[in-house]
């Protein structure tokens, strides 16, 4: 049995990303019921609403998902006690020290993934007891190590110091670069980007509409004197970009940053002033689909890529 697999209670090692403003309990529960784990993504609820979205999943879904919590939220300790008291069995946790929560996750019989960029953070995470890894590249969209590893190098060096089940995010939205995963030694794939671009994604649809018309390259790494954050380029990437450029300080850029730039450009639309937070990975598909489309896409293109890699002569 695959690992993930075998820990979630999964039909696929396959997990959607518990992305903020696009993970709510409509995607997650689709996502689940096509056979992989479903987040919702805590980082953008309130306490109670995310107390709703868990209850509208479990109505929706009788299987296996989970929560997308940053240890940096705001009110940590409330989101958790909601996770616990709402029983949900699995959390994924990120932007923080995995060992803050993990022991007390546990307790309550929680499984535990925690979400690195970097070879030095996947040992913190085994040293914290997690029940799992999910090692992130920089091609990845939204908040990103300041490393900028890409997953194609962080993969298989998470994998040689670490031995709990690995799963690869970032660039990640095919059956094939599942199996690439796989052959670098991961157990399973994290996708972010193409499970936000589904109808059941609660992004807004012109924010969907304007990432499934995006070229190579209209995505680019910013805000890394505060967060190292993906985004697409539109008017405000290019008030951060001229202020990174004349040397603004800190404060300047939180000043420019403002609050609720995220939900402005994800899920209210505003392709200009909004942050569009997306991966690299986006400017390769173009069309609206469900979440069982993209499921059935990534199952028989894993599948077909398997096959013709089989063929393969080896070498000699």
């Amino acid at each position: 049995m695959n690992r993930i697999c075998s820990l979630f209670g999964i039909k696929y090692p396959i997990i959607q990303g518990g992305m903020v403003w696009c993970s709510g309990w409509r995607l997650a529960s689709a996502v689940s019921n096509a056979g992989g784990l479903g987040l919702i993504g805590a980082g953008s609820m309130h306490p109670e609403t995310l107390r709703e979205h868990i209850q509208k999943c479990k109505a929706a879904t009788d299987k296996p998902f989970g929560v997308n919590i940053p240890l940096m939220y705001p009110e940590i300790d409330t989101i958790i006690n909601i996770v616990i008291e709402e029983g949900v069995k699995i959390v994924f946790t990120s932007a923080g020290n995995p060992k803050t929560w993990t022991e007390h996750l546990h307790a309550h019989g929680i499984l535990v993934a925690h979400v690195v960029a970097s070879t030095k953070f996947a040992a913190k995470c085994e040293e914290a007891g997690v029940d799992a890894i999910v090692a992130e590249g920089f091609e990845a969209g939204g908040h990103n190590g300041r490393e900028e590893t890409t997953t194609l190098c962080l993969i298989p060096a998470v994998k040689q110091i670490t031995t709990v089940p690995l799963m690869a995010a970032g660039g990640i939205g095919s059956g094939e670069s599942i199996l690439a995963a796989m052959a670098l030694g991961a157990d399973g794939v994290q996708i972010g980007t193409r499970f936000a671009l589904t109808e059941e994604s609660s992004a807004h649809f012109t924010f969907k509409d304007r990432c499934l018309r995006l070229n190579e390259g209209d995505t680019l790494l910013t805000l890394k004197q505060i967060s190292p954050t993906r985004l697409v380029k539109n008017d405000f990437f290019k008030q951060i970009e001229e202020a990174e450029a004349r040397g603004a300080s800190k404060d300047e850029m939180r000043e420019i940053l403002g609050k609720g730039r995220a939900k402005k450009g994800i899920f209210e639309g505003d392709l200009f002033e909004g942050e569009l937070e997306i991966g690299q990975v986006a400017s390769s598909f173009h069309k609206l689909q469900t979440v069982d489309e993209v499921m059935k896409e990534l199952v028989e293109d894993f599948n077909a890529a398997l096959s013709r890699i089989n063929n393969l002569p080896k070498f000699i």
